[in-house]
């Protein structure tokens, strides 16, 4: 019987790390020969970019761009994983980065198709976590929900967010910790704490900074998730059996902004905060262009975190830009892209 190509799903909730902490695995694969799918939400590939920038070879980066995989799995998962099954002697492990809004059981149902089935296990989920978004409240923001349920007796329910980060958690086989660096101890062990509680009771969790966690505990599970849905809890599934639709994307907008206006990085994240500040924004990421480097840098920005650095030379022909992807409640009306230059316009 041949060998079963084992699969890495990588989920997590917009901004946790899930990129750096691929980048950093194909840096250090030790010899594996790797392929990676990235799944974004949005017509601009930032994540599917960064990753192909330090891969030998980027046709081993295949990009899916048309909606969370949990909503397009049939229509664009498939195909790709047919056209990879068509090289598999040159594959020793895929890699699945799904979109931070995407819910990973859906994804798992599909590795028991009869086409895939034969040739591919799920050698783990991994759910990544952002600890300072959830000690200051950014992401599941705890004490705003819980006064919103007060006033209301309507609002008995978790909001979309909280559901798709505990299926996010619950479909875990290994839960890394990221930006530990970022906060004491104590607080970290509080937030960890809070993860433990909703995840199953065997499942491991790692601490990371700056994406850096050894193939050796990300790679060689052995889980074999496909075959143990059943312990892996879902709103998804509980909505579908009473007749609702997962409708996370007809909240939650993504819009590309090209920003015109004179520009530094200093004042580009200042203008962006004041953004975050009149908007519900969850994720904003891109590439700047800074004039006089040959350099092309690289903008990330969660609530009002914001890091920034440069990741290679523009290339010959490309056209040199800043452009941002920009990730929220109801953003397509707003303006976003005008709102910025207006801004930065303001301040030059």
């Amino acid at each position: 019987m041949a060998t079963k190509i084992p699969v890495t799903i990588i989920t997590g909730f917009l901004g946790s790390g899930k990129t750096t902490l691929i980048r950093n695995l194909i840096q250090n694969a030790n010899g594996r020969r790797l392929a990676v799918i990235v799944n974004e939400f949005g017509e601009m590939g930032i994540d599917g970019e960064l990753l192909k920038s330090c891969c030998s070879n980027e046709e081993d980066v295949l990009e899916l761009n048309n909606g969370c995989l949990c909503c397009t799995v049939q229509e664009e998962f498939l195909p790709v994983m047919l056209q990879l099954m068509e090289r598999k002697d040159t594959i020793d492990h895929i890699i699945i980065e799904t979109s931070g809004l995407a819910l990973p059981k859906p994804l798992l149902h599909a590795f028991n198709w009869p086409e895939l089935k034969p040739q591919i296990t799920v050698d783990a989920v991994v759910t990544v976590v952002d600890v300072v978004g959830q000690a200051t409240g950014e992401i599941c923001d705890r004490e705003r929900v819980h006064a919103q349920r007060l006033a209301d007796d309507s609002l008995d329910h978790e909001t979309p967010i909280e559901e798709l980060f505990e299926d996010q958690l619950s479909c875990a086989d290994l839960v890394v910790m990221t930006k530990k660096d970022l906060i004491d101890e104590n607080k970290y062990e509080e937030v960890r704490a809070i993860i433990a509680g909703k995840v199953r009771t065997d499942v491991k969790m790692v601490a990371a900074a700056n994406g850096v966690l050894s193939a050796e505990i990300l790679l060689g599970v052995n889980a074999a998730a496909e075959n143990d849905l059943d312990s892996r809890h879902s709103h998804h599934e509980e909505d579908h059996a009473n007749g609702l639709e997962h409708e996370h994307d007809e909240d939650i907008d993504s819009v590309v902004v090209d920003i015109h206006a004179p520009h530094t990085p200093e004042t580009l994240v200042e203008a962006l905060k004041e953004l975050i500040g009149e908007h519900e924004i969850y994720r904003i990421k891109g590439f700047i262009n800074v004039p006089g480097k040959p350099m092309r840098m690289v903008l990330q920005g969660v609530s009002k975190r914001f890091d920034h650095y440069f990741d290679r030379k523009w290339k010959d022909g490309e056209t040199r830009k800043t452009s941002l992807v920009i990730i929220g409640n109801e953003l397509h009306e707003k303006n976003l892209g005008t709102v910025i230059n207006e801004k930065l316009s303001v301040v030059s």
